[in-house]
């Protein structure tokens, strides 16, 4: 669920409890499975992640999952959030987790005027979260904070007479008086545009994919060679070299569909996908030249799997040419 809508991911996570009944099953699943049942829900790196931690939890703690918050931190993907929200709630340690809702009803009570995406500000928020939390009853205090960011003091005109916070809040604004200015963020990346090109190399019956890596974008998913430019970047003429082609082994070359965008959190692609028509077998330094059907069966980045049943057809084709 780590930024992603709870209506969107509670569909993954019906799938995953009942494909992976236990810890034990999900840590001996193949990661390419994982990451195929993963497929559609985007930042690859927490499947992966959840797939280590499990790992970790059956071959190395027997079975036994952590306790205290430190005990989690040491879990693959699992951050200081995560780590304090199930010390607390689960085992009642006396620990603030401090998520985006906690950030904002903590800077406006508090009227922290620094940004609280640097550490100035967010030290400021951090130390009073601790200092606040109430010891005995841990994981309900931090489930209210919450809640209370998320029901009240919303981003957007927050119902100040509705906090039990008010009187003492420093940035209580009278009813239908607008949103207060903390909390304060320095700003975001920008959002960088850019061209995305997959090189689809087949002869109708097979196709060149390869893995993409483990870090960045699609870590660890299956794409037809993909090649990045700037937006006013030329069509490549020519199949990417690490399919180590012969010159007359390529018969023909073809845009296939139109473009579209594919939107990340911190990358726009215009994508476009190139089919290069090839006779005989290449000889591929990356990935592997593989039917069709065992293709299909590879986990792809949504790009290219909301195109897949189409071109896939199309490419087939070229057999009987």
């Amino acid at each position: 669920m780590q930024q992603t809508r709870i209506e969107q991911g509670l569909k993954y996570w019906n799938k995953f409890i009942n494909t992976w009944a236990d810890v034990h099953a999900l840590a001996k699943a193949p990661l390419d499975d994982v990451l195929r049942a993963w497929q559609g829900l985007g930042y690859y790196s927490r499947a992966r992640n959840l797939h280590r931690a499990a790992q970790t939890i059956a071959f190395e703690r027997d079975g036994q999952f952590p306790v205290t918050a430190v005990e989690w931190r040491e879990m693959p993907g699992v951050g200081a959030y995560t780590a304090a929200a199930i010390a607390s709630i689960c085992h009642n340690e006396s620990i603030a987790a401090v998520d985006g809702n906690v950030l904002r009803v903590v800077s406006r009570y508090l009227d922290i005027q620094e940004p609280i995406d640097r550490p100035i500000g967010r030290n400021q928020v951090d130390a009073f979260a601790s200092e606040w939390i109430r010891a005995e009853d841990a994981g309900t205090h931090n489930q209210a904070v919450m809640e209370l960011g998320a029901l009240v003091c919303k981003p957007k005109s927050p119902h100040c007479s509705d906090c039990p916070l008010e009187p003492t809040c420093l940035s209580a604004q009278p009813a239908a008086a607008g949103t207060p200015v903390p909390p304060i963020k320095q700003g975001k990346t920008k959002v960088k545009t850019l061209k995305m090109i997959f090189n689809v190399v087949t002869n109708g019956t097979h196709v060149w994919m390869r893995e993409r890596p483990a870090t960045g974008i699609w870590g660890g998913l299956w794409e037809f060679p993909s090649q990045e430019f700037q937006l006013n970047t030329a069509q490549p003429e020519y199949p990417p070299p690490e399919a180590s082609l012969i010159p007359d082994s390529v018969l023909g070359r073809r845009l296939w569909g139109e473009p579209f965008e594919h939107i990340l959190s911190h990358r726009r692609f215009r994508c476009q996908f190139v089919v290069w028509h090839i006779k005989g077998e290449p000889s591929v330094t990356q990935g592997k030249w593989m039917p069709w059907k065992e293709a299909e069966s590879k986990a792809r980045p949504r790009a290219i799997d909301r195109c897949w049943e189409r071109l896939e057809k199309s490419c087939l084709t070229l057999n009987n040419r």
